[in-house]
């Protein structure tokens, strides 16, 4: 008998050893449990974050894309500009005389100069409106002023050379004389 009450108590204190052992692992599973939930919200937080930043990254892309494809031209109208003056000061010259050979050559600089023009206005190029209009700095750029008292200060006197727009931003400011 005594044996049995020792296996009893041997068995009993095995049983306390295991509840306790259980009750340890139980309070180190719940730290651990903690610590994994902070690690996981933390780790879903900083994937959402890198989420919004892609998300913004790509937003900025396709408006860097968009805006570069919407002036995408620009360099070769400024480039063709300066040839649609030249036609301009060349079709300015005198031609009284339309029997002679420099007016068919003028009436052949006109077409040129005509469909030149067509051109850039199909890609929508515009020609800024200066003369006898106020002075503004975002179209103009003043090369000379003059005091005319006939005339508004701060008015377009004269244009030197034109400005033009492409779509909706300015390329090229006309150069003007401006009354003051």
């Amino acid at each position: 008998m005594k044996e049995e009450n020792n296996n009893k108590e041997i068995k009993k204190e095995k049983k306390e050893h295991k509840n306790k052992v259980k009750e340890d692992t139980v309070s180190i599973t719940k730290e651990e449990i903690e610590a994994m939930n902070k690690k996981l919200n933390d780790a879903v937080d900083e994937s959402l974050r890198a989420k919004a930043e892609l998300i913004n990254y790509r937003k900025r892309k396709d408006e860097e894309v968009s805006k570069t494809l919407k002036y995408a031209n620009e360099t070769l109208i400024l480039e063709v500009l300066p040839i649609l003056d030249n036609f301009e000061r060349a079709i300015k010259m005198d031609d009284d005389n339309l029997e002679d050979d420099v007016s068919k050559f003028l009436s052949g600089m006109k077409m040129i100069y005509s469909s030149l023009k067509l051109a850039l206005e199909k890609f929508d190029v515009k020609e800024i409106e200066a003369l006898g209009k106020t002075f503004d700095p975002k179209f103009h750029e003043a090369v000379m002023t003059e005091s005319a008292d006939d005339k508004e200060k701060d008015v377009v006197l004269e244009v030197y050379q034109k400005g033009y727009m492409y779509k909706d931003k300015v390329i090229r400011p006309a150069m003007v004389k401006v009354n003051k």
